[in-house]
């Protein structure tokens, strides 16, 4: 059991977050409604906070900006092998320029623990402007 609390503390056997997101693409200014994934570890584990960012990602500039976050702050427990869910909203601005073939737009979420290694999760998102 305490090797395996260690090997947690390391990131392996600790618990995982993955945002499901219903589609793809979205238009600048719409809510993004999805849900976080939490998958326990192989030993409990307490959850701090989950954080997730929508970062734009010039290609040919190679930069990275952030356009926004949103944060919860919990003090919940994972139980080992228990799996949970939290909502997620998030509203894309509503002058966000569109995704081109070198612009993209991706969502990083990171789940962190009061001990050991954080989980992250990426996700690629479309972004067109809004029709009418």
């Amino acid at each position: 059991m305490l090797l395996r609390k260690y090997m947690s503390l390391m990131g392996v056997g600790a618990a995982k977050i993955d945002l499901q997101l219903p589609k793809e693409n979205y238009c600048s200014g719409e809510t993004v409604k999805g849900v976080f994934q939490i998958e326990g570890g192989t030993v409990d584990q307490r959850i701090n906070r989950i954080d997730c960012e929508l970062i734009r990602i010039d290609k040919v500039a190679k930069t990275e900006s952030l356009i926004d976050s949103t944060t919860i702050l919990t003090s919940t427990v994972i139980n080992a092998e228990e799996e949970s869910e939290r909502n997620f909203t998030f509203k894309i601005p509503e002058n966000l320029p569109h995704s081109t073939n070198t612009i993209v737009y991706q969502f990083r979420t990171r789940l962190s623990f009061n001990k050991g290694m954080e989980s992250k999760d990426q996700d690629i998102i479309t972004v067109s402007q809004m029709s009418g």
